[in-house]
């Protein structure tokens, strides 16, 4: 493949160029390709319990006060740092996918349940409930369209400084501070208020000075205290717990297409081992995931079984995928508009974008 002359680098403002551009075509507003399922096959996959997320909110969190409790005990001697790391991984990175699955309100039947832990994991995240809440309902309406959709992470030019940053989440959480604290003053941000309803920016500014209160109190017992360890509870975990996140969620969307209406174009399930599927919820089960987001996460399994010979062959490990997506990735620096195309089954209904025709692509920019 010949190489071509890189793009000029891309607005992902949510009110540049590329946002006007994706509304005036009717990319934004473009329906979806989806696999076809039984309607009431489809209705039992999509039923709630509560079950299944109580059990695993209690080992989640009970795990949490575990560690935390020997931690302590073990505090300040070189024996607290595996409690801390495995205390770290489910408050930085476990919260991420409950903060996700509650959002969407499928991981438990009863609202106040979902209500309750979705606050709890956006706290340990830094996201601000309202605007997350609204920001990845914009993230499944316009998955990975430049412009229109707030939650891309590999944005070109590539920056790799950046993804290395995220691994110890500092770009996250710095800027999930930076926003409460703009918000505790009483603004949002106006990208924030493009996909904020009105009525919903109050509760952004009122949770965000409830949490900067909390934020402030753990910082002076920090301080009467003249030890860190109260930070090494509260806050830091969001640091040296984000890693685990960090690694299966480059794993989503990384090195795919963008600008496209189908998810099994943009989007990757991973097959992973039963400890990283309890920390992600089994959102590993991407593609799915994105086509059928108000299946709960326990029933991604049966949902995989049943559409699969629809879908591109899932990565059968986390190592398998890094194999696959790092050397697109690497590409993409050198070459912003290169994607890694996925081949999808003779099996699967072929899907032709009439905003991104990948066939009609030049033979730089797919593999």
């Amino acid at each position: 493949m010949g190489a071509s002359k890189p793009a000029a680098k891309r607005d992902y403002s949510m009110l540049g160029e590329s946002a006007r551009s994706a509304i005036e075509t009717g990319l934004a507003s473009a329906k979806w390709y989806h696999t076809e399922v039984p309607r009431k096959t489809m209705k039992e996959l999509m039923q709630r319990s509560d079950g299944p997320a109580v059990r695993d909110t209690v080992i989640w969190l009970g795990s949490m006060i575990v560690f935390a409790g020997l931690a302590i005990w073990l505090w300040p001697s070189w024996w607290s740092v595996p409690f801390f790391l495995g205390y770290g991984v489910l408050y930085g990175s476990a919260s991420d996918s409950r903060w996700h699955e509650c959002g969407h309100g499928t991981a438990f039947k009863t609202r106040w349940m979902n209500d309750a832990v979705y606050q709890i994991a956006s706290f340990m995240m830094i996201r601000n409930p309202v605007i997350w809440r609204w920001s990845h309902t914009r993230h499944h309406t316009d998955t990975i369209i430049v412009g229109r959709d707030p939650e891309i992470v590999f944005m070109k030019p590539i920056e790799l400084l950046r993804i290395v940053l995220n691994v110890f989440g500092i770009l996250d959480a710095g800027h999930g501070m930076k926003s409460m604290v703009i918000n505790a003053f009483g603004r949002i941000d106006p990208e924030e208020k493009s996909f904020v309803p009105d009525m919903e920016q109050p509760k952004v500014i009122r949770i965000a000075r409830m949490w900067f209160a909390i934020y402030a109190a753990t910082i002076v017992l920090a301080l009467a205290m003249q030890s860190i360890l109260p930070l090494m509870l509260v806050g830091f975990p969001r640091l040296y717990g984000a890693w685990h996140h960090v690694m299966t969620g480059l794993l989503q969307h990384g090195g795919l297409a963008d600008n496209v209406t189908d998810h099994r174009l943009n989007s990757r399930t991973v097959l992973m081992n039963p400890i990283s599927r309890f920390i992600y919820w089994n959102m590993n089960y991407h593609v799915e995931h994105h086509m059928f987001p108000m299946v709960p996460y326990h029933a991604l399994p049966r949902l995989h079984a049943l559409i699969r010979d629809d879908l591109p062959a899932p990565n059968t490990s986390i190592w398998d995928a890094y194999k696959q997506m790092w050397p697109a990735v690497k590409r993409q620096l050198m070459n912003e508009e290169y994607f890694l195309k996925r081949e999808l089954p003779p099996t699967a209904k072929p899907y032709r974008a009439e905003f991104h025709d990948l066939d009609a692509m030049p033979m730089s920019a797919a593999q």
